[in-house]
C-alpha cells in the first residue's frame, strides 16, 4: 500500500486509474488534473509514486519529468502514456522515470507495475526492454553478469581469456547503453532487464 500521486489531464482515464489502484492495489491515490497541480502536490506532501500522463500540458515533451525526478530525487516517477513507444520509453527512463506505464497495460498488470515502483524497482513494458536489451553485444552480457556475480574486472578478464583494459572498455560501453552510473548501477539495470 502506497501513497501515489496520478496526474493526467483526461479525467476518465485519471479517475479509472485512481479507483482501480485504490480498490485493488489499496493505495490512497490523490488525482489531479495538469502538471502544475502535480507540482504544488509534492510541494505539499511525500508520495511513494508519482504518476504523470506523458501528452499532459505542462510537461514540454519531458522537460517536466525531468524538473521534478531532479527536485524530489528520493522519489519514484513513471510515465503514462496512450500512444508513445519504446523509443519514448528509453528517454523517459533516461530522464530520471522509474518506470513507463503504456494505458494499454491490462489492469492487474498495472497494479503489479505500480507496486514494483514503489518498492524501489524499475518497470518497462516488454517492447522496451527488449529493444534496450538488444543493444548489449553477447560479450557485454558476459561481462555484466560478471560484474553482478560480484567479480573484479581482473577476474572476469581471467574468465573470459582477455586483457583487464578490454574488460573495462566493456564495462564503460555497457554502463553507457545501460544509461548506469557505475559498474554497480549497470548489474542493477542488467538484472531489472533480466539479463543476469
Amino acid at each position: 500500500m502506497g501513497n501515489v500521486l496520478l496526474a493526467d489531464d483526461h479525467e476518465l482515464v485519471r479517475e479509472t486509474i485512481a479507483a482501480y489502484l485504490s480498490h485493488h492495489g489499496s493505495h490512497t491515490v490523490v488525482s489531479v488534473g495538469s502538471f502544475s497541480e502535480a507540482s504544488q502536490a509534492l510541494a505539499q506532501e511525500a508520495f511513494d509514486l508519482v504518476m504523470l500522463d506523458y501528452r499532459m500540458p505542462g510537461m514540454e515533451a519531458l522537460d517536466g519529468l525531468k524538473e521534478l525526478a531532479a527536485t524530489y530525487p528520493n522519489t519514484p516517477f513513471a510515465l503514462i502514456s496512450g500512444a508513445a513507444g519504446p523509443d519514448i520509453a528509453r528517454y523517459a527512463i533516461d530522464s530520471g522515470a522509474a518506470g513507463f506505464l503504456p494505458k494499454t497495460l491490462a489492469p492487474l498488470d498495472l497494479v503489479g507495475a505500480v507496486e514494483t515502483l514503489i518498492n524501489g524497482g524499475f518497470f518497462l513494458p516488454d517492447e522496451a526492454m527488449a529493444k534496450m536489451s538488444s543493444r548489449l553485444t553477447p560479450r557485454e552480457i558476459e561481462v555484466v553478469r560478471g560484474i553482478a556475480a560480484g567479480k573484479s574486472n581482473k577476474e572476469i578478464a581471467r574468465d573470459l581469456g582477455v586483457q583487464e583494459v578490454t574488460i573495462k572498455l566493456h564495462v564503460k560501453t555497457l554502463s553507457r547503453k545501460l544509461d548506469a552510473r557505475n559498474r554497480t548501477h549497470a548489474a542493477m539495470r542488467a538484472r531489472d532487464l533480466g539479463l543476469v
